[in-house]
């Protein structure tokens, strides 16, 4: 820039400051394209902020490639004078997935792990849920647009069972499901931190950390307002048409 410009890479430095243009950095971003977008997002927002009553409202998905690393060196712990360190490299061993409905009353999880995460397999946490929770009441689906949840096996059964309903997510809006930040969690305290000799000892890590958030969970609140989102991502579709 200082070259093509013809001035010192200093003028071009307080040039950038003083204007708060920061090249160096960059954002990823993916604006939904959704034609159903404010509808379903004002009815995924009105289950968390008004749910049904005599109902319980999950926000489910699968966390796949859940990926058994381990570490090949062993790290220094946190201490004075130095951080913590982990090896850059590891040895895979394996992937497994994990089913999570978050109940979004009271925070716990229901959960189920496979090795795949098929529409067999989402059927199978179907059938899990059913039997965890009470009969008497109507179950509230929050879920994204994966192939496995629109399958016709899993359409069937859900005909079936009418105290099933799904609510769909926008296209690319997996934030608005808030087992994504179960996950986030779980990723960080337990999956990356870990370094996990086989699949079997990464899944007791992952159940041992749901039996203990189970124990004291603590619910994830929705406390965006609906209109400022909504009017930030027309701000960011007004920007983008100008491009």
């Amino acid at each position: 820039m200082a070259q093509h410009a013809q001035v010192s890479p200093a003028t071009v430095q307080r040039l950038w400051h003083a204007n708060d243009i920061k090249p160096h950095r960059l954002r990823t971003f993916k604006l939904s394209q959704d034609p159903h977008f404010e509808a379903r997002f004002w009815d995924v927002v009105g289950l968390y902020l008004d749910p049904p009553d005599r109902a319980l409202v999950l926000c489910c998905d699968e966390k796949s490639q859940c990926q058994a690393l381990q570490r090949t060196q062993p790290g220094l712990p946190l201490g004075i004078g130095h951080v913590r360190t982990r090896t850059h490299d590891d040895v895979r061993h394996g992937t497994i997935t994990l089913f999570a409905a978050l109940n979004d009353l009271d925070g716990k999880i229901i959960s189920q792990m496979a090795p795949r995460h098929t529409h067999v397999e989402w059927l199978a946490f179907l059938r899990q849920i059913d039997r965890d929770t009470p009969r008497e009441l109507q179950l509230h689906l929050i879920v994204d647009h994966y192939a496995t949840h629109k399958h016709p096996a899993v359409k069937a059964w859900l005909a079936k069972h009418p105290r099933f309903h799904m609510h769909f997510v926008p296209t690319s809006s997996s934030w608005m499901n808030l087992v994504e930040r179960f996950f986030r969690d779980l990723t960080e305290e337990v999956i990356r931190e870990g370094s996990f000799s086989s699949v079997r000892e990464l899944t007791r890590a992952i159940e041992t950390y749901l039996a203990e958030h189970n124990l004291e969970p603590e619910p994830y609140r929705w406390r965006a307002k609906g209109e400022e989102i909504l009017a930030k991502i027309q701000r960011a579709r007004e920007a983008f048409r100008r491009q």
